[in-house]
């Protein structure tokens, strides 16, 4: 009973909300670095020697989920595709759950080890398996990490364990979580606070979370923890509240208590302090274009996300407008293609962001008939 009431105690400290007028300018926290981030636009809401070389620990394996669902999502991979243990992977030290060699699971079973437990030797099993060996997907994961412009980032293996030339920044692990969570799946895996994962010969490993802020903290859904003795305590985290996702990083906290707390004090601080304006819905036509060689003359564009801008609570904003840019629609074109893009322009006229507009429905191209009924109607005046 004693041990319940301490844990409900530490729960509701660590857990709870901080109203913004409790927080000063400086958020006192524990962390050597950190940085609070909008994931839809990519705004620096708070940072703290945010560009700083650290070691990441775990937090890698954000960077190893990103090559993994870029995998799933272009077709060269699959949830149910057989992984074959390796006697590489297999010998893994740190967090692991015990994978044998010789033994085969699912890339799902192996994904979801990764998210929830952090297992050294399920990332390196899917390291083989993506790339066909560690140093093959290690050159790919810095490959990325250049396309994305991280300058402060090199990584020396998939699954964080301390190396000299492993290390990041928490500016740079928000962009490659922002960069993951383009793959919405992945929070299937990465909200599971516990599971199973069953061995072949019918056996479980319990799989529990080391983000406790899954559970712990209201909208948390992942991503990664990480801890050496080097890196000490790490977190990214990410938590979604009305319609507004938040992407938390802090690195070398002192403990995990620590960087738990730091954590919600960020996300709580964010949700507090800002809202998401929306602009102009996805589902309401922007605009109609015309179409060359269609059956139809004119289609609808929409925007393919909603246009949103990151306000503080107190500010209010309207009078947006938006220059749409669109090269000739060439039929024929499938429904949600990419047409353009919209720069979204506030009544100061700074450009605030842009997106792609798609179409919402398959354009045909126009046969010979439709040019005669159209050749027809031009003659008679339309009539």
């Amino acid at each position: 009973m004693k041990k319940i009431i301490f844990f409900l105690l530490i729960s509701v400290l660590l857990f709870s909300s901080i109203p913004v007028s409790a927080l000063s300018d400086s958020l006192n926290l524990d962390a050597a670095s950190a940085i609070l981030i909008d994931n839809a636009s990519g705004k620096v809401l708070y940072e703290k020697n945010s560009e700083e070389q650290l070691p990441m620990a775990s937090m890698t394996k954000i960077m190893s989920m990103l090559l993994i669902m870029e995998q799933i999502d272009n077709g060269n991979l699959n949830y149910s595709d057989k992984v074959l243990i390796s006697k590489n992977a297999s010998g893994m030290g740190g967090s692991q759950v015990f994978l044998q060699e010789g033994e085969e699971y699912k890339v799902e079973d192996l994904l979801k080890c990764i998210a929830v437990s952090s297992a050294n030797d399920a990332v390196v099993a899917m390291a083989e398996k993506v790339s066909g060996s560690v140093d093959a997907f290690v050159e790919s994961m810095n490959n990325k990490a250049k396309s994305l412009g991280l300058t402060n980032t090199h990584f020396a293996n998939p699954h964080g364990l301390d190396n000299e030339n492993h290390y990041s920044t928490a500016k740079d692990m928000a962009k490659i979580a922002q960069e993951l969570l383009k793959y919405e799946d992945i929070l299937k895996f990465t909200s599971i606070y516990e599971d199973y994962l069953t061995k072949p010969d019918g056996s479980q490993i319990w799989l529990v979370n080391t983000n406790r802020l899954v559970r712990f903290y209201d909208g948390v859904d992942g991503l990664k923890t990480g801890y050496t003795t080097d890196a000490l305590y790490c977190l990214t985290a990410t938590a979604k509240k009305n319609d507004m996702r938040l992407i938390s990083v802090v690195m070398k906290s002192s403990s995990a208590d620590a960087r738990s707390k730091d954590t919600a004090t960020l996300l709580s601080y964010g949700f507090n302090s800002f809202k998401n304006n929306v602009i102009y819905s996805k589902d309401k036509a922007l605009s109609q274009i015309p179409v060359e060689r269609g059956k139809k003359d004119q289609v609808n564009v929409y925007l393919k996300e909603d246009a949103t801008e990151l306000l503080s609570i107190t500010e209010k904003k309207d009078n947006y407008s938006f220059n749409i840019k669109v090269k000739n629609i060439i039929a024929p074109k499938k429904k949600n293609s990419v047409v353009g893009t919209a720069e979204i322009i506030d009544n100061e006229g700074n450009i605030i962001a842009e997106q792609d507009i798609i179409i919402k429905e398959d354009l045909e191209k126009a046969g010979f008939f439709d040019y005669l009924k159209y050749n027809l109607k031009t003659i008679t005046g339309g009539k």
